[in-house]
């Protein structure tokens, strides 16, 4: 083949997405955040884009936040400016179909194309300091006499947090749609909000409450987890005689209108990144647990969790 024909092909190759990523330049690669700072999307989208530089995947990483409405906000933005991008990566999980079911936006997580769930975590529920509730138990007694003197803080409509107040509500006999719930926009404001004493109760991942619960300024009194959490020795909310558990997983989406090729090129680079010594610091000081999935079987994950998420909610009374 004549230097120039071959040349020529290799381009072709590189337009399509097609030569192995050994091939490639690293590229630079832009993150959407659908959250403000300082919650568990955040942390993960920074720890993901720390994991691809540092296995040289990629060359640089711009992160781009936008936090509401349980990601729809920059769910839109994404697939609205993202087109056809093959380098646009966007965080997202379970808080994201809750949202969408609940909120119902304009834009439809089907319209951009999945890539991997790569963790899962617990909700732990805390109470600020100087609550006068001392236990879950506790909460459940004044949940029953008032369901709305009760003010619940965590993620936006939909997280799983809300959907765990929800279905403790109703396993409790107190009525789900009655739960004074306050949602955030960010992790930030949401812990803000316990540590002020804004909220009666605060639900998120362990990652985030870890800090203030070991200094003494939050108490941890249940976990959304079958089991203890490793480490941990805050009671699930089944050994307190409340049969809820439900997990918070998280992912990664790409551009819509990406190639077979450039999908297939992105998930290489996800999970070469998740074998990194910089991903898996991450999850052991975020105490996030592997649960990565890609491909086909990815694809119907979501769709599964939609319908189970729905059936869920619906039976809450949240929708």
């Amino acid at each position: 083949m004549r230097r120039d024909t071959f040349l020529k092909s290799l381009a072709a190759l590189a337009a399509t997405g097609a030569l192995p990523l050994a091939a490639h330049a690293a590229p630079n690669v832009k993150m959407m955040i659908p959250a403000n700072p300082g919650g568990g999307w955040d942390t993960t989208g920074r720890a993901l884009g720390k994991a691809l530089t540092d296995a040289k995947v990629a060359d640089t990483v711009a992160y781009d936040n936008k936090g509401g409405a349980a990601g729809a906000l920059g769910l839109a933005q994404f697939v609205n400016g993202s087109k056809n991008d093959p380098t646009a990566l966007m965080v997202m999980g379970a808080v994201m179909l809750g949202g969408i079911i609940t909120g119902k936006p304009p834009v439809n997580l089907s319209q951009a194309t999945p890539i991997a769930r790569i963790t899962s975590e617990y909700n732990v529920f805390v109470l600020p300091a100087d609550s006068p509730f001392k236990t879950m138990a506790d909460v459940v007694a004044q949940l029953k006499k008032d369901p709305g003197s009760i003010k619940w803080g965590g993620g936006s409509r939909g997280s799983t947090e809300h959907i765990a107040a929800a279905m403790i509500a109703q396993k409790v006999g107190a009525d789900p749609s009655k739960i004074n719930y306050v949602a955030f926009r960010g992790g930030g404001e949401a812990t803000a909000a316990i540590l002020g004493g804004n909220v009666s109760i605060g639900g998120s991942g362990m990652s985030e409450f870890a800090p203030y619960i070991e200094s003494g300024k939050m108490r941890a009194i249940a976990v959304t987890s079958a089991q203890r959490l490793p480490g941990s020795n805050v009671p699930t909310l089944k050994e307190q005689g409340i049969d809820v558990e439900i997990g918070n997983w998280r992912g990664v989406y790409g551009a819509p209108g990406i190639t077979p090729e450039q999908r297939k090129a992105l998930t290489d680079m996800v999970l070469a990144a998740l074998k990194s010594a910089a991903w898996q610091e991450a999850l052991k000081k975020n105490e996030w647990t592997p649960a990565v999935l890609s491909g086909p079987a990815f694809d119907k994950f979501v769709d599964d969790e939609f319908a189970s998420l729905r059936a869920i909610m619906a039976k809450s009374g949240m929708v």
